[in-house]
């Protein structure tokens, strides 16, 4: 197939062998040598189009990229061409570059019959797969690939720029991951950089490149060499996080939240140097390519930086899907457990039951790896069968244990737990129990109970300090501030109220549910509650003056449990409807709704690097979540009857659940190490 090249032409495709156009004439061989074949793409700076050149006998493959004349910024043909002309010998000088195509040809205006103001250049056709197909394909970016990608393409940033050249459209699109001769990242499309007058790039308001990787002042027509490495910044938060960059920037608070959506942890340094690339202020960002590579690596040469790197091994990105194994079953209550809390050291687990008891356990880690951990095991005396019961330990003073622990075999590569014992039993509500919260500090858990009552324990002696009776309902929710000050609870009664932990007096009754409270979370600034009813409601407050915020809708039944991101940004919430719901707090707007359980969602968590989401439903399972970008990447399906409790380790490393099969389930990450 031959394409036309005139933009008028009508019905551009023609046979293969043509020369001249069929509908409108024009010559189908640009400058006797370069066939379009079919145009790649069209925007607001030109139009881009596959081609071979047919004067080598291999015919290899090529783009031709035409950039009219109207599009560059100026009415005066003369001065465009002259423009162009000038951009045509730096382009050439550019394509040295073994990471950028390589110019072949230009052809200036009205120097192609048929054709008429629009200059044309042919550059080579890069074979490969762009990075933003990579993510399509494979999933989001480990930090272990975007390294290679800051350092395959800062050196060709560096190049560029000392040639006061600035790309202004990197984004995932324009890297391509090319196959020949070894895998190595090309940057494409100097279009914008290269053929937009200075004139229109210096007026304010031309928008020049995509915009969702755009920095500030390139939105204004002002792109300095710094909004390269900011659009680069964006690229990599993308590959990161799998999220567009319109969804990772908060805009009323004007900050990035892309660590909420990552997929991977990453080290606080990638973390430092990503934060810097997407600084707004330019005099507080990066300067230049060079510096950011002097942080990615400060023991390293710079001064190779400044020739091409080599190709790396593969920088395809492999996706990980986590997996976790039940390491432990306890089975002490004897009722449904209704709430689970982790302490801040993630060594006591805290559950509190409809047997109407709150109980501690000791989780303890073993001195090796699990198998080591199994052989010591075997070496005391033999393997233990899945499901029979281990020796009840002894505890501190008179305390006994009355329950029992039954292990599952575990044959992942981290440590395993040593022991998940008992530590104690703490006892005195009338009624079953439906929520815990241990204060951060370690100091305090507190309980609420249907017996309309909340009762503060001190968590190192199982003392009781007080008893809190003044609401007229059961209370569903309890939960405590980060500076472990303030506690607040959700209650049938239809109110919130908010307690000074220390003197066990409310400070604020609040009122604007029409339903019971059945769940709270607050932020980790302690400035803003959430609270979610059976109204099908969730209200945000401002804690400090008690009043609602915003009110987001779109559940259908009762919201049963609530949990704010790390960064405070996003609100998720678990309904009866058998949904999750990811809101943006700053705007109220819904972001995602995850479907995949079968009955009502009992209860949510959120690790907290902010990348696992795990929920617990009536459908006896829990589901691991990505909850960036929605994804589904785990089923736990062990318990044999509603999962009405979970909770995460401080760590992340270890996962409980607890259930109406009256059990609770200790569950561990596995790398496959």
């Amino acid at each position: 197939m031959s394409y036309c090249l005139n933009p008028s032409c009508s019905k551009p495709q023609n046979p293969n062998n043509a020369k001249f156009c069929s509908t409108c004439g024009s010559r189908l061989l640009l400058g006797d040598r370069y066939r379009a074949l079919r145009l790649i793409s069209r925007g607001g700076i030109g139009r881009t189009f596959l081609a071979v050149d047919e004067q080598q006998a291999n015919k290899p493959h090529c783009v031709i990229k035409q950039f009219p004349l109207q599009n560059q910024g100026t009415n005066n043909t003369k001065k465009a061409t002259e423009s162009f002309r000038q951009e045509a010998v730096r382009l050439q000088d550019l394509g040295q570059h073994p990471q950028i195509p390589q110019f072949l040809a230009y052809f200036e205006p009205n120097s192609q019959v048929g054709l008429g103001a629009i200059p044309t250049v042919v550059q080579t056709y890069i074979e490969g797969q762009s990075l933003a197909k990579q993510l399509e394909a494979n999933g989001a970016f480990s930090e272990t690939q975007i390294r290679q990608v800051l350092t395959q393409l800062l050196p060709v940033l560096h190049f560029v720029h000392s040639r006061k050249i600035i790309h202004r459209d990197i984004n995932p699109n324009n890297i391509i991951c090319c196959t020949k001769g070894g895998e190595q990242l090309m940057l494409v499309d100097f279009s914008t950089a290269k053929f937009t007058s200075k004139t229109a790039l210096a007026k304010t308001g031309t928008v020049i490149g995509s915009a969702a990787y755009a920095s500030q002042e390139q939105l204004m027509g002002k792109a300095v060499t710094s909004s390269d490495l900011y659009s680069l910044g964006i690229t990599c938060i993308h590959l990161l996080t799998y999220i567009h960059p319109f969804d990772l920037f908060n805009s009323l608070e004007g900050v990035w939240v892309w660590q909420d959506y990552l997929t991977q942890p990453v080290s606080d340094e990638l973390r430092q140097i990503l934060n810097k690339m997407l600084v707004s202020a330019v005099k507080h960002r990066y300067q230049s390519a060079m510096e950011i590579l002097q942080d990615l690596d400060p023991a390293g040469d710079i001064a190779t930086f400044t020739q091409p790197i080599p190709p790396v091994a593969n920088i395809a990105p492999k996706s990980i899907i986590p997996t976790w194994q039940c390491i432990y079953t306890l089975t002490n209550h004897m009722s449904s457990i209704n709430s689970l809390t982790f302490t801040p050291d993630g060594k006591t687990l805290a559950s509190g039951s409809a047997d109407k008891t709150i109980k501690l356990w000791n989780l303890e880690e073993a001195g090796g790896r699990g198998q080591e951990a199994e052989g010591r095991r075997q070496e005391a005396g033999g393997r233990r069968q899945e499901g029979e019961p281990t020796p009840n330990p002894s505890l501190e003073g008179n305390r006994r244990q009355e329950g029992r622990v039954t292990t599952q075999a575990f044959s992942g590569g981290l440590f395993m737990l040593s022991c998940a014992s008992l530590r104690c039993t703490l006892s005195g509500h009338l009624s079953l129990i439906d929520t815990v919260a241990l204060s951060p500090d370690g100091c305090f858990l507190a309980s609420g109970s249907w017996d309309h009552t909340i009762k503060i324990w001190q968590l190192a002696t199982g003392k009781l300090v007080h008893t809190l009776t003044e609401h007229s309902g059961w209370i569903k929710s309890v939960v405590i501030s980060q500076d472990s000050k303030t506690l607040v609870s959700g209650s049938a009664d239809k109110t919130i109220k908010v307690w000074d932990l220390e003197t066990a007096s409310v400070k604020a009754t609040l009122k604007g549910h029409t339903n019971a409270v059945q769940a709270l979370a607050i932020s980790l600034t302690g400035q803003i509650l959430a609270s979610g009813s059976a109204d099908h409601q969730i209200n945000i407050w401002d804690l400090s003056s008690g009043q609602v915020k915003a009110t987001l809708q779109g559940h259908t039944d009762a919201v049963n449990s609530l949990t704010f991101s790390p960064s405070s940004q996003i609100i998720i919430s678990g309904s009866a409807d058998k949904t999750i719901k990811i809101w943006n707090l700053s705007n109220g707007n819904l972001l995602n709704t995850l479907n995949g359980h079968a009955a009502a969602v009992n209860a949510i968590a959120i690790n907290a690097q902010g990348n696992t989401l795990v929920s617990g439903s009536a459908d006896q399972t829990i589901k691991i979540w990505h909850p960036g970008s929605g994804k589904l990447l785990h089923t736990l399906t062990e318990h044999t009857a509603g999962v009405t409790a979970v909770a995460i380790s401080p760590d992340g490393s270890t996962l409980a659940s607890g259930s109406q099969d009256k059990t609770i389930k200790v569950w561990r990450f596995d790398v496959g190490l």
